[in-house]
């Protein structure tokens, strides 16, 4: 008995996420190798074992996620790199895609690396999508403080069409996420010190 529980949790391991069984999560979860070279049929993130499916998101969502990246960029400074949707590898069960990232591309290739080391990482971003809301809010936050992601940004949208950001500091001693003491919520400009020196305009996030 003993050893067809070894000879069937050894199979589960080498099984690979595909099309026709990847709703069906092993015990224990899925790998980031069970699923890296998946070729699923929609866009998705690992959280926690689980294939994340990530709806299609509205324009609001790409146009401040993508506006925010080109604001970043412009104000990054070394050794800083900024990218959009890029993988960051928590562990072996949690790979998320944040939809924007500040990270420190010291010792890194950035021509060839696929996952970012989650120690790499400064700053992860969320643009609240409805699809994907409670991922938005609670469960990718909840692993990026346990990650030590330093910082955190959620961005909501607020009843005028324009960018809210809520700024978060992970609290050391207690691993999650705190209000930023500075200002822990951003309407009408994006001013912060973290991951570096930024001001930004919100609105400007959403102009053509």
């Amino acid at each position: 008995m003993g050893t067809a529980m070894a000879a069937e949790a050894e199979r589960e391991r080498g099984e690979r996420a595909a099309p026709e069984n990847w709703m069906h999560r092993p015990p224990g979860g899925w790998t980031d190798d069970q699923v890296k070279d998946a070729e699923l049929p929609f866009d998705w993130e690992l959280l926690d074992g689980n294939i994340a499916v990530r709806g299609m998101a509205v324009w609001w969502h790409n146009r401040v996620r993508n506006k925010l990246y080109y604001q970043l960029q412009s104000a990054r400074r070394e050794p800083f790199a900024v990218d959009c949707e890029q993988c960051v590898v928590i562990d072996e069960r949690s790979v998320p895609r944040p939809d924007v990232m500040v990270f420190d591309q010291a010792g890194l290739d950035v021509r060839t690396v696929e996952q970012i080391p989650v120690e790499k990482a400064a700053l992860a971003v969320e643009v609240v999508s409805e699809g994907s809301h409670l991922a938005d809010r609670f469960t990718k936050p909840a692993l990026y403080a346990a990650a030590g992601i330093a910082s955190h940004w959620r961005i909501e949208r607020d009843e005028n069409d324009l960018p809210v950001v809520h700024e978060f500091w992970l609290h050391h001693e207690s691993g999650v996420y705190a209000p930023s003491p500075e200002r822990p919520l951003h309407t009408g400009k994006l001013v912060t010190s973290a991951p570096f020196p930024v001001d930004i305009d919100l609105q400007e996030l959403i102009e053509a």
